[in-house]
């Protein structure tokens, strides 16, 4: 596998991690080629409670069903970090070929989780071995990071309360960012997700005496094109945010019908929660102004989803300390943009500070980007991902 890297990606990776890597490689391949759905992780879950008491640390389970915490304590500090990987897989059918591909038609991991879950239990297994930090480290397997909100249900279920950590820290591959090098984001860094339904209620008629009617249809094509202008001119310049209609459904049942009923469909992404409001707000505005220019109805359906995913600017600085002490100044990236996606440790960071940060997994074969068929992760980073939990924890529990 041809993926971009550095030399840091070797230099920077703690020794004793190292020389445990191809355990580690093997762990991985067994969890990618055993992917499991949102809160069906039980397998995975098996495996990680399982390495985790190997290793003599006290481990919790049952919260959001499938969800795993390790706690890990030395010294007698009182402050506290948490770790979180996430252990969800996607409903996507592999088109990989190499021996570690997914046994399972219809799932793979092909976002990395198999790799975060990894590098995170090699972390685990280093500080218990060696115990170099004066507190608390709370390390977090979060079931259904995809679709469901498995951060929201471990919060809803006491994960703050029995687990009191006062600061937590999250981690996901990059690809197309260099092996090597890391990203980290002062401020927003992944986006909200909002869904949203518009039905359209008009009269059905014959189409060759559209008159006898209210054509749904006419209204939902201006409809389409009203909802676009919400960026362009009802925001501020400098708000970043995406409205995108990615379902529109109307059918009359021949040429010659107009039917009663449209349907759209899409998502909303913004950075800040203002900048929700105002696309709710807006929609709401237009879809009234739609509805009674066609003298149709329109109801809107808008569903919160993922919050913004905001980086505090103290536990920015701190990671970026950090990775600049393992990988040197040219393995931080300070051009990285945010990214539109969403993500579930919002709900966490939304909670106490903490920091969301990309490791790079290169290009290349397999580094295509996430949710990609032919995506896998990247071995040669294990073990940097891995030193660098080692020394946050480290470094902020001295």
């Amino acid at each position: 596998m041809s993926h971009q890297h550095t030399a840091n990606t070797t230099l920077a990776v703690i020794p004793a991690i190292g020389a445990r890597l191809p355990e580690l490689v093997a762990l991985r391949h067994d969890l990618h080629a055993h992917p499991e759905l949102a809160f069906a992780e039980t397998r995975t879950a098996d495996r990680v409670a399982a390495f985790l008491e190997a290793q003599g640390i006290e481990t919790h389970r049952g919260l959001a069903e499938t969800g795993v915490v390790g706690v890990l304590r030395s010294g007698g500090g009182e402050r506290s970090i948490g770790l979180r990987a996430d252990m969800d897989a996607l409903p996507i059918q592999e088109q990989n070929l190499f021996p570690h591909r997914s046994r399972h038609e219809g799932r793979m991991h092909a976002c990395g989780h198999d790799g975060h879950t990894a590098m995170l239990l090699a972390a685990a297994q280093y500080l218990a071995a060696t115990g170099n930090f004066n507190g608390t480290v709370y390390f977090i397997f979060q079931p259904a990071e995809e679709t469901v909100g498995g951060a929201r249900v471990m919060i809803e279920e006491g994960l703050l309360e029995r687990f009191p950590m006062h600061r937590v820290f999250g981690m996901h591959n990059w690809p197309g960012l260099p092996a090597g090098q890391f990203a980290v984001h002062a401020g927003p860094v992944m986006a909200s997700a909002d869904t949203f339904d518009i039905t359209l209620r008009g009269h059905g008629a014959h189409a060759a005496m559209p008159h006898q009617g209210r054509d749904p249809v006419v209204a939902a094509a201006q409809l389409v094109s009203a909802l676009q202008g919400i960026v362009s001119r009802a925001l501020d310049p400098l708000d970043s945010a995406v409205l995108s209609i990615t379902r529109l459904h109307a059918d009359g049942g021949a040429y010659n019908v107009i039917p009663e009923q449209a349907t759209l469909s899409g998502t909303v992404r913004a950075f800040r929660p203002e900048v929700q409001d105002s696309i709710e707000a807006a929609m709401e505005r237009i879809c009234n102004g739609v509805a009674s220019a066609h003298g149709v109805q329109i109801g809107l359906d808008y569903q919160r989803g993922y919050p913004p995913t905001v980086n505090t600017a103290a536990e920015a600085e701190a990671c970026r300390r950090v990775l600049l002490d393992l990988v040197g100044e040219s393995g931080v990236n300070d051009g990285m943009r945010p990214s539109m996606g969403a993500e579930d440790f919002a709900y966490l960071v939304r909670e106490r500070p903490g920091c969301y940060v990309w490791i790079g997994n290169g290009s290349g074969e397999g580094g295509c980007m996430l949710h990609n068929p032919h995506y896998d992760f990247n071995d040669q980073v294990l073990g940097l991902g891995a030193s660098y939990w080692v020394k946050l924890a480290e470094t902020l529990l001295s």
